[in-house]
């Protein structure tokens, strides 16, 4: 038995396909969207026509931009060439921009390798990251994929393959999150943390 006409059925099945979007989640999204004026609800529509016409990916870097150059920060001349970080999505440049600390370029390489998902390293963007390193210029690759089993496997088949280019390659320190307990943390974490620790 239906209980919402089909048209609203449809929408609610499309917002269900959202990644962390389960049905009551999707039913409430369309209920706002149908109680929004028509005006709204056509700009939120033009707003994902749009996204999907005008961005695509950086030659350079593989980030997400608009433009047919390179993204802004591989066309700022206030970065630094010679370090490139290496992370699995786009989301994960914007969470490193956030910190302000890092001022090298970006490599996107769109997912990790997983062979449970049947992801292998010729569905990344692996091949133009080697062509950058190739190039001479880079003196250290940053390998910023998650601390997870695909992320860990992915950070050492790169730096097998880029390892014959004479290049610096460091992983991302993990260990205890600032604000936590010591009594909270998951062994690999203490591990991590152990093999991480610094001077102060």
């Amino acid at each position: 038995m239906q209980y919402f006409p089909p048209a609203l059925e449809q929408l609610v099945e499309q917002f269900a396909k959202l990644p962390g979007v389960g049905v009551k989640s999707a039913q409430r999204l369309a209920f706002y969207l149908l109680a929004q004026p028509e005006e709204e609800a056509a700009q939120f529509a033009q707003a994902i026509l749009a996204a999907k016409k005008s961005i695509h990916c950086c030659p350079l870097c593989q980030n997400l931009t608009e433009g047919d150059g390179p993204c802004p920060i591989c066309a700022s001349a206030r970065r630094d060439g010679s370090t490139i970080c290496v992370v699995a999505d786009p989301k994960d440049v914007a969470a490193l921009e956030r910190s302000r600390e890092y001022n090298g370029l970006y490599h996107v390489l769109h997912g990790v390798i997983s062979p449970m998902n049947h992801v292998g390293p010729d569905d990344l963007h692996i091949k133009s990251l080697v062509e950058r390193v190739s190039g001479g210029t880079v003196s250290e690759v940053i390998m910023a994929t998650n601390p997870d089993t695909e992320g860990e496997t992915t950070a050492m088949y790169l730096s097998r393959l880029l390892r014959p280019f004479s290049v610096k390659i460091t992983r991302l320190a993990y260990g205890i999150p600032v604000g936590s307990h010591l009594e909270y943390a998951d062994d690999a974490t203490l591990m991590r943390a152990l093999e991480g620790r610094q001077e102060i």
